[in-house]
């Protein structure tokens, strides 16, 4: 079921990404959407469970409405990142999108198995990613309904 959510609230978005560009692009794509958000960014996996569990440095962090993971990240990798998100009963329901240069069928198929929520391959050319990323925030933060609060 889906349905269109007023939020009264800007949108909590973890973005796990070591690739500045990407960052950057990212960023871009959001600005230019229909929903007020706060963009937070991690660029490693160790950093990104570190915000998650409030740990250090994010002591006073927010909890993500959604999180968009990168696959190939230094110290602690993607598939390692969504392994742990979804296995902590206190994180697994936060919506994890990954979004990564990563074709591999392999990828794929473990990142839903892992219990992905969606699984985005980052297109090369500066238009269709800014596209892309409009297209996931059109759907995960305006038209699918997040949980019984959204209903």
């Amino acid at each position: 079921m889906t349905a269109q959510i007023e939020h009264d609230r800007a949108i909590e978005i973890l973005l796990v990404e070591n690739n500045s560009r990407d960052v950057d692009l990212v960023r871009a794509g959001l600005e230019d959407g229909k929903v007020r958000n706060n963009l937070h960014v991690a660029s490693d996996g160790e950093q990104a469970l570190a915000f998650l569990r409030r740990r250090g440095f994010h002591a006073d962090a927010p909890r993500p409405d959604i999180i968009f993971l990168e696959l190939n990240l230094p110290r602690k990798d993607g598939r390692q990142v969504l392994a742990e998100i979804k296995a902590d009963e206190a994180l697994r329901d936060i919506p994890v999108v990954i979004l990564t240069d990563s074709r591999d069928e392999d990828d794929i198929r473990t990142s839903y198995q892992h219990r992905a929520d969606g699984y985005l391959i980052k297109p090369i050319h500066r238009a269709h990613f800014l596209r892309v990323v409009r297209n996931a925030e059109q759907f995960w933060l305006v038209l699918a309904a997040q949980g019984p609060a959204d209903l």
